[in-house]
C-alpha cells in the first residue's frame, strides 16, 4: 500500500491505518491502545519458522525479507520497507506454526498488533473488521500477482520490473538476496546488471 506522507514525515501506525481506513474516534482510540513495538537489530528474526505468528506489523523504520528454506536453499518471497504492513497471513489467520520468516535486512522498528487484539476489536467496530478484511484481499491479490509474474517473467523482466517498481531498495539489498528474490543466480544477476 502506498500512501502520499512525505518522506520527511511518515507515518507512525494508526496515522497510517486513519489515512487508508478512516476510522471514527472511538476504534481508532481502541485501536492506538493496543499497538505496541519493538526495535531488531539486523539479522534478527521478527518471526521463526515453526511459530505461530500472532501479530500484525507496520514497520516504522528498516528493512525486512519474508523467506522461506527448502534444501538449504533460501527463497526470497517479498522486501519491505518503510511504512508498509507486513506479516505471515496464513501462519496469523489459522495460528498455525509459519513455514516462513520475516528477517530484518537493517536495524528494523516496528510497531504491532496481536492476533487475539485485532480478533476483539473487528468484533466491536465495523470498520477494524473492514481494515482487516481489505489487508488480507491486498494481500492476496499481491501474491497472486507475485507468482503469476515469477511464472512467467525472464529474469531480465523481473530485474526490470524490480527496478522501476523497487529500484530505491537496490542499495540496501545485497546481490545474494536480489537474485533470490528474482528466482535467478546470482551470475544471471550480474550478467543481466552488466547489460544495463
Amino acid at each position: 500500500m502506498m500512501t502520499n506522507f512525505s518522506n520527511h514525515n511518515p507515518p507512525d501506525f494508526v496515522q497510517f491505518v486513519q489515512f487508508h481506513f478512516n476510522m471514527n474516534n472511538d476504534a481508532l482510540l481502541d485501536f492506538k491502545s493496543k499497538i505496541a513495538s519493538k526495535s531488531f537489530k539486523k539479522g534478527d528474526k521478527i518471526v521463526k519458522r515453526g511459530r505461530i505468528c500472532d501479530k500484525i506489523f507496520f514497520l516504522e523504520s528498516g528493512l525486512v525479507k519474508t523467506l522461506f528454506t527448502s534444501d538449504s536453499r533460501e527463497y526470497i518471497m517479498r522486501f519491505f520497507s518503510e511504512t508498509n504492513i507486513f506479516s505471515v497471513l496464513d501462519s496469523f489467520i489459522e495460528q498455525k506454526p509459519s513455514n516462513y520468516e520475516i528477517v530484518a535486512l537493517e536495524h528494523t522498528v516496528v510497531s504491532y498488533i496481536s492476533y487475539k487484539d485485532l480478533q476483539l476489536l473487528c468484533v466491536r467496530y465495523h470498520e477494524i473488521e473492514t481494515f482487516y478484511r481489505k489487508l488480507l484481499s491486498t494481500a492476496v491479490i499481491d501474491m497472486m500477482t507475485r507468482i503469476g509474474r515469477s511464472l512467467e517473467e525472464t529474469g531480465i523482466v523481473a530485474y526490470n520490473k524490480f527496478l522501476k517498481n523497487q529500484g530505491y531498495l537496490l542499495q540496501r539489498i545485497s546481490l545474494a538476496d536480489l537474485a533470490s528474490y528474482l528466482g535467478i543466480t546470482q551470475v544471471s544477476l550480474s550478467r543481466i546488471r552488466g547489460k544495463n
